[in-house]
């Protein structure tokens, strides 16, 4: 590589200085200028999502159990994985791990090609329960509770679309304060939730604004990649920033299964 090689130029066009030096060359430039090279591809991989070391094919999923994420159970070993690297010389740039990603990226995106022209505005839930940002969790937790809901879009005045609030952000919330206020999960659940207590935290304090979007428009095969992972379960459908309906999880099964009996009734 380039730096190992300026290292030894040096030395070859420098020997009275890197003698004078003495060990201290080692620390200085070698060692400094590695750690440098080290923590500037650490900065480079975070900022890019690169993963290094590469994935492993045995890695524990984003859940943290033995089982594949979605889009990595191809029906491939970890050997045919491997040996399609070694084929096109990649293993060098690709865990397998990474190449099942991929793969399965492809497959999906090729399957929103072939599927029937349905978008977002055919499945989507138009009659919405929303919430506003100073909405209590109380309150928050009564509606998952009345409608089977996983997801509760929060909105202002206007409809305008602020972000979703999931049964998740409840449960982490508790856990933070159990482990901050020191006490058991149920009690910090219950001074969560109710309403009465000073300064209750409230829905905006909470909920997800960063989540993924959708217009009307949106074929469903763009949708698949967004939960696919499981990071969300549920997407808002906006038409400017007015919110006009939500795809779940359920939603997109419920499409896609219907589109699997109609092309294959028997």
């Amino acid at each position: 590589p380039p730096p190992a090689g300026a290292v030894a130029m040096t030395a070859a066009l420098s020997p009275d200085a890197i003698a004078h030096l003495g060990f201290w060359f080692a620390i200085a430039p070698i060692g400094v200028g590695t750690v440098a090279l080290v923590v500037l591809a650490a900065i480079y991989a975070r900022l890019t999502g690169r993963h290094y070391p590469f994935r492993q094919f045995d890695d524990p999923s984003q859940h943290g159990t033995g089982d594949r994420n979605p889009t990595e159970r191809l029906g491939l070993s970890e050997d045919e994985l491997t040996n399609i690297l070694e084929r096109y010389s990649q293993s060098f740039n690709l865990g397998v791990e990474d190449l099942a990603r991929l793969i399965g990226a492809a497959e999906m995106q090729a399957a929103a090609h072939h599927s029937v022209p349905v978008t977002a505005q055919d499945i989507m839930s138009r009659d919405l329960v929303t919430i506003r940002s100073e909405t209590s969790l109380g309150e928050v937790a009564d509606l998952f509770r009345q409608h089977r809901f996983t997801s509760l879009p929060v909105v202002e005045q206007g409809e305008k679309f602020l972000g979703v609030i999931f049964q998740i952000h409840l449960i982490r919330q508790a856990r933070e304060d159990a482990l901050r206020l020191d006490r058991g999960y149920a009690a910090a659940l219950r001074r969560l939730l109710d309403r009465n207590r000073e300064n209750p935290t409230r829905a905006g304090d909470i909920m997800s604004v960063a989540g993924p979007r959708a217009m009307a428009h949106t074929p469903i095969g763009a949708l698949l990649p967004m939960m696919a992972e499981g990071g969300t379960d549920a997407v808002a459908v906006l038409e400017k920033d007015k919110i006009i309906g939500i795809v779940t999880r359920t939603d997109l099964v419920a499409a896609l299964a219907r589109n699997v009996v109609r092309t294959n009734p028997n």
